[in-house]
Parts: C-alpha cells; sequence; structure tokens
C-alpha cells in the first residue's frame, strides 16, 4: 500500500473469477502537488494515534500581517443539512524544509487524535484575517503510519482520519468514529458464497458470534441471513452463501460478538485508503439457486464497498 502520496491511485483491475485479494502492497510512493494549483497548498503528515499535522506554505505577501492564521475544518453537511467546524492555530516551522519556488512561510497546525470527528468528509481552509477562507490545495501527504495501522485497546473511541485530494485538486479529510470495530481483512470469492475473513478490536469474540447479512432498507430484523463464525483470539471467518440473498438486491454486513451483544459493522478503515469503492473490485458471481426456489430469476452477487467502506453485497439481475 502506498504510504506517501500526493495524487489519487488508480483504480486496482478486477480480480480473477476464484479469489479476490486486496489490493498488493507497493513501496511507498512520493509525488507533490501540481505546480500550477491555485492558492496555497498544504501537506499532511498522519501518526499512529489517529492525529494529523498541516503544514501549510504561503507567500511572504500573503502572510504579511497576519497575527492569528488558522487553519479550518468544516465538515460537509449531512442529509439535514447540518455541519461543523473546527479551527486550528497556524503558527510558524523554524526548521521547516527549503520552501519550493514560489512559497515562502510555512506555518503548521496539529489536529490532535484526542479531538472528536464526526464521520463524514471535512472541507480543509486557510483562514486568513478579514478574508474569507480559502480551500487549501493537497501537497505532500506522508500517511505511511496508518498502513497496517492496529488500534491501542483498552480506548472508548477510535479516531480515523484520512487526508485525500478531491476530484477538484482540494484538500479535505475523511474521518471515521467508532468503538467496537471490527475490520475486514481477506475477502476470498468461491463457489456459490464470499468467504470472510477480519479482526474485531474493542470487543470480545465468544460462544454464539455470527456474522449477519442484513437486507438494506427492508426494516428490523426480518430477513437478515445468520451466518457462523470461527473464532481465533480477537480474529474471526465466515463464509457467506449467495443464495439466500437472492432475495433483495443490497446486504448489509455486520458481525455480532456473542448472543445478546450489539452488532458491529463490517468495514475497512485502518489504512491510508480513503475511497475502497474504485479501488478494491471483486468479481460477480452467478447465484446458483435449487430447484423450486422462489427467487428463481438469474442473477449473480458481487461484494463491495460501499462510499463510507462499509462491506456490502449487491444482487444483480442476469441480462439476457
Amino acid at each position: 500500500m502506498s504510504g506517501i502520496t500526493g495524487t489519487p491511485v488508480a483504480t486496482q483491475p478486477a480480480a480473477s473469477s476464484t479469489t479476490a485479494p486486496h489490493r498488493p502492497r507497493k513501496e511507498p510512493r512520493i509525488s507533490t502537488a501540481s505546480q500550477d494549483r491555485r492558492g496555497p497548498t498544504a501537506d499532511c503528515t498522519a501518526d499512529i494515534a489517529g492525529g494529523l499535522t498541516f503544514d501549510v506554505r504561503l507567500s511572504d505577501d500573503a502572510a504579511a500581517g497576519q497575527e492569528s492564521p488558522g487553519l479550518l475544518l468544516r465538515r460537509r453537511p449531512d442529509l439535514s443539512g447540518e455541519t461543523e467546524e473546527i479551527r486550528l492555530p497556524l503558527a510558524p516551522v523554524e526548521d521547516a524544509r527549503p520552501a519550493r519556488e514560489g512559497t515562502g512561510l510555512v506555518l503548521r497546525a496539529a489536529l490532535p487524535s484526542t479531538v472528536q470527528m464526526t464521520e463524514g468528509r471535512w472541507n480543509v481552509f486557510l483562514a486568513l484575517e478579514g478574508q474569507e477562507p480559502r480551500r487549501l490545495a493537497p501537497g505532500l501527504n506522508d500517511l505511511r503510519s496508518l498502513v497496517d495501522r492496529t488500534p491501542r485497546e483498552g480506548r472508548t473511541w477510535l479516531g480515523v482520519r484520512i487526508p485525500y485530494a478531491t476530484k477538484h485538486g482540494n484538500l479535505s479529510v475523511r474521518a471515521w468514529q467508532r468503538w467496537p470495530h471490527a475490520e475486514a481483512g481477506t475477502l476470498r470469492v468461491v463457489d456459490n458464497g464470499l468467504v470472510l475473513s477480519g479482526r474485531l478490536h474493542g470487543a470480545r469474540l465468544d460462544a454464539g458470534a455470527r456474522l449477519e447479512a442484513r437486507p438494506r432498507r427492508a426494516g428490523g430484523a426480518a430477513g437478515t441471513v445468520h451466518v457462523e463464525v470461527a473464532v481465533d483470539g480477537e480474529e474471526f471467518t465466515a463464509e457467506l452463501p449467495y443464495p439466500p440473498l437472492a432475495a433483495h438486491r443490497l446486504w448489509d454486513l455486520w458481525l455480532r460478538p456473542a448472543e445478546g451483544v450489539d452488532a458491529v459493522r463490517v468495514a475497512r478503515i485502518l489504512d491510508d485508503i480513503p475511497d475502497k469503492k474504485r479501488i478494491f473490485t471483486y468479481p460477480a458471481q452467478r447465484i446458483e439457486l435449487p430447484p423450486g426456489a422462489e427467487e428463481s430469476e438469474p442473477c449473480t452477487a458481487t461484494p463491495y464497498y460501499t462510499l463510507n467502506n462499509d462491506l456490502a453485497v449487491r444482487v444483480d439481475p442476469v441480462s439476457a
């Protein structure tokens, strides 16, 4: 997996019809923001605890007369229209690397891991006195500490923040806040089903642990498919058969650690990839239904990651 980035990673080709491994590990890659971007850039460094450090490069003219410059993070509005803001002070960096051509002062802001961020996408702005906040462009993103991250146990919440470049060339941060958390690992497409391995953080796997496939927008527990889970310490493995999924189009995957314990959404967020839907692709497999099944229309099942990096399965009719 890449650890230092400055541009989006290309989409991984679809895996073979029998096995769907995750993106192979690559050496850390370094690239910088395009020099013709408008506005200042911000280099970003992630730490293993979940904190972020922003280094904003300003021209001497832009920094002149500024007594309290700041970095503003603004969450994109949710469906209700509500949003939030976090403002961080920017201070000069005395030992900054030599500035690239056209830049002067380097200002630093720190977002500690102890600051909670609501799940969602946060746009990053430069806030200068007497001016409207201005979007920042991504510079160098050092995300090596996020690769194969293992969260510390004993916490009460897990914060994950991944900076990335938007399609318009702006800097944003994807944030998750969860605990317990079920991290998806290897996915294998097998005959008429899916084998999922993963690791549970923040809760104990016990007798009665199971994987649950829930039909999206079906309401309540009706139609949920339950699968037994093989447990090895904090790790789990389950094989989800495809035929029971033919009844609905979209299925969300949850892990119930034990009988009577709240289920946890299965997701993949403990790495440096903010959007997995286009990166991790898996083959569609035709669902082989038993003779006389109510759902007799031919269809396929495809595992995928949602826009929130949650694991799901999509069922599609087979084209004639």
